[in-house]
């Protein structure tokens, strides 16, 4: 008998996708960071002064509010010109990522968390942690004339629920 390192014969684990460079991705990884929150469909309004970003719980017009996903994704640039297409330089340069959002995370070098569907296995997860907009929108930006957006400014977009912290509940 020898005193080898019980670990020594265990496989490496393999590195997560999201440890890669943004470009390094395949379209399928860069797809699968979108957690399906929801929360950078919602309606923005910058401070032409300081340049700070306020969210409001208007959500765009082509947000289903059921499914927090965008009801015509291959068309949604034609449809909604302003739509920001997410690209790794874009992602390097949008200071109002919701600090939430997977493309932000891995942009920073952080993990993904428990309740990301990549790690869950369940796109659940998300409402169960309170990151998803479902239930928390008041209106589309179709019914709410543009002078009234400042009376839907929220701050719970730009903040991590309880719930979202920390480790994996336990069940």
């Amino acid at each position: 008998m020898t005193d080898s390192d019980p670990d020594a014969a265990l496989p490496a684990a393999p590195v997560p996708f999201w440890r890669k460079r943004l470009e390094d991705m395949s379209p399928a990884e860069w797809e699968s960071l979108c957690d399906g929150c929801g929360r950078c469909c919602l309606v923005k309004l910058e401070d032409e002064d300081t340049a700070e970003t306020y969210y409001t719980d208007v959500a765009c017009k082509l947000l289903d509010a059921g499914t927090c996903r965008c009801a015509d994704y291959p068309n949604r640039q034609r449809e909604v010109p302003d739509c920001v297409r997410l690209t790794p330089e874009a992602v390097r340069q949008i200071p109002w990522l919701p600090p939430t959002c997977g493309y932000r995370l891995v942009r920073e070098g952080r993990d993904l968390p428990w309740w990301h569907p990549v790690v869950s296995g369940r796109p659940e997860t998300v409402v169960e942690a309170g990151v998803s907009v479902r239930g928390k929108i008041s209106a589309h930006e179709t019914e709410v004339l543009p002078e009234n957006l400042p009376g839907h400014i929220v701050r719970w977009p730009d903040r991590v629920p309880k719930r979202a912290r920390g480790l994996k509940p336990k069940t």
